[in-house]
């Protein structure tokens, strides 16, 4: 497969399912957590039970329950996993730019596409699903989505004070460059015809000349 085409029905077209380094859990709490964000990620939360999930790991339920006291705690540690992971790599990205807004923006923006294109399945949950979970599981995510966004808001007015971007409405340039790195969760596989970085690299400069750097 070199473009997606007609499967994009599916939810999303990797079949890769990875977590980052370190963050799996030894033992059957680790392949709960796998099996999971598999499922969730193809069927969604509302479309996966705790039976779906013990069948795919050969669990009993009441052993799932001994790590996991609800299908909500999964999915939980799944989304703060994949908020976790996103922002450490914002910010480890914008360190590295330099002071030149153009490059930081650049730099956020291939950080934001690789880590849609590295972890599909992880992303597609973490940005999909967060509606699923009440306010007190939901709390530590958005408090990690509003800080990234935050990091791009302020890549955004910076490039706006030095007069090297322009554009009507920051929060909606944040909104639609945000947006953008998600979809690539959806469709990218490693079988796609550019490589992560070559799509990563592509993006940053569509999302430099959307803000008409100079």
């Amino acid at each position: 497969m070199t473009r997606p085409s007609a499967a994009l029905h599916r939810r999303l077209l990797t079949q890769e399912m990875l977590l980052p380094p370190g963050v799996t859990p030894p033992g059957s709490r680790g392949v709960v957590l796998g099996a999971a964000l598999r499922l969730f990620a193809e069927h969604g939360y509302g479309g996966t039970s705790v039976r779906d999930i013990a069948k795919a790991t050969g669990i009993q339920p009441a052993t799932m329950y001994a790590h996991y006291p609800s299908k909500e705690h999964v999915l939980s540690e799944l989304i703060k996993i994949a908020h976790d992971e996103h922002h450490r790599r914002l910010k480890a990205a914008l360190q590295d730019a330099g002071d030149d807004p153009r490059k930081q923006l650049a730099a956020f923006v291939r950080a934001h596409v690789r880590t849609h294109a590295d972890y599909s399945m992880l992303c597609v949950v973490g940005n999909s699903e967060l509606h699923a979970l009440s306010p007190k599981f939901a709390a530590p995510a958005l408090e990690l989505r509003e800080q990234s966004e935050q990091l791009l808001l302020d890549v955004i007015q910076r490039g706006i004070k030095a007069r090297v971007f322009k554009t009507p409405d920051t929060w909606l340039a944040m909104a639609a460059i945000g947006a953008m790195g998600i979809r690539v969760a959806h469709w990218y596989t490693p079988a796609f015809d550019k490589s992560a970085d070559e799509i990563a690299d592509i993006y940053a400069d569509l999302v430099l000349r959307m803000l008409g750097a100079k």
